[in-house]
């Protein structure tokens, strides 16, 4: 697999790093990035649908922003909306994940997808809004949020995969200087928010989502045709996911995890206390290990971002 080192060089481990408040997927900065990729991508024709969409039916002004204010872009300022509201529609908090156990092999992912639906299904559900011109304009503004969130989602290796351990959520890793501790009923630094937020925040070393977009715009652009050529496969983009997992997220690790057995865990004391059984592994993250995850991670902004505009740009027509 062709690996990049794209942004701005990596700090050393006793650099600065920058965190997100809340653990969101790829958070702010990350989701924020592959809107803006994609919106490069758009038609002329999909830009201005959809922009008017955005613009029409407004976002709450009283939500609560976990990003802060309002984005300058309106892509950008639509793709952390499905995190904001998450908490005011718990029905949607499935729709941003795929638990596929590790040690599955390739197959139909629906077996994996909960009674609450999943991100593969999420997508798919509200594209079907979102080209409904009958539907009202705004659901129809609401599933292009959804839409634009959740293929970010899928691109999250950890939101493809668990193992036994809800994503990773509960496996408490030392990130360079930092070491984790319980906080309420999960462990930070934890390895699910590593990926959603730590690992690019560090690589970024302050880049802007705009600058990262165009970092990622110059250094994949020669892999653009393939991505696009290959047309949207859900399955096939989960199942990425779960192999960067495999490979990295939890294979790059020095500490080998073992494969859990796969049962429900809703807090990190279910699967025989998880999260103080991986605490006590004493789990380490440093600069090897940013390094690979750095690289991946850039692999699945980028490929995120190309994908939605293609998503968008049939959507469009």
């Amino acid at each position: 697999m062709k690996r990049h080192g794209l942004l701005i060089p990596v700090l050393a481990a006793a650099g600065a790093l920058f965190f997100s408040p809340v653990a969101q997927a790829w958070g702010c900065k990350g989701h924020q990035t592959v809107a803006l990729l994609a919106e490069k991508h758009l038609t002329p024709a999909a830009k201005q649908i959809f922009v008017a969409l955005l613009q029409n039916n407004p976002i709450d002004p009283k939500l609560k922003r976990y990003c802060g204010g309002e984005a300058a872009d309106d892509f950008a300022d639509a793709a952390t909306w499905a995190d904001d509201v998450r908490t005011l529609r718990p029905e949607t908090a499935p729709w941003h994940f795929l638990d596929i156990p590790r040690g599955t092999p390739s197959g139909p992912v629906a077996p994996f997808c909960g009674a609450g639906g999943c991100v593969t299904q999420a997508i798919e559900q509200q594209l079907v809004i979102l080209k409904d011109k009958t539907a009202a304009a705004a659901k129809r503004a609401e599933a292009l949020r959804f839409v634009i969130h959740f293929v970010g989602d899928l691109h999250q290796p950890l939101h493809a995969t668990t193992n036994g351990d809800r994503g990773g959520n509960c496996v408490p890793v030392k990130y360079f200087r930092r070491n984790p501790h319980l906080h309420g009923t999960s462990y930070e630094p934890n390895l699910h928010h590593l990926w959603d937020t730590e690992i690019l925040e560090h690589h970024a070393a302050g880049a802007d989502p705009a600058e990262i977009a165009d970092s990622l715009e110059a250094g994949f652009a020669s892999e653009f045709p393939n991505w696009q050529q290959a047309g949207m496969h859900l399955e096939d983009w989960a199942w990425e996911g779960y192999e960067h997992a495999e490979e990295t997220a939890y294979g790059a690790l020095a500490k080998k995890i073992a494969v859990e057995p796969n049962v429900a865990v809703n807090t990190c004391a279910d699967n025989n206390n998880i999260g103080a059984r991986m605490l006590h592994k004493h789990i380490t993250a440093g600069q090897t290990y940013q390094d690979e995850a750095a690289s991946v991670v850039e692999e699945r902004l980028a490929q995120a971002g190309i994908r939605l505009a293609m998503i968008l740009n049939a959507a469009a027509k």
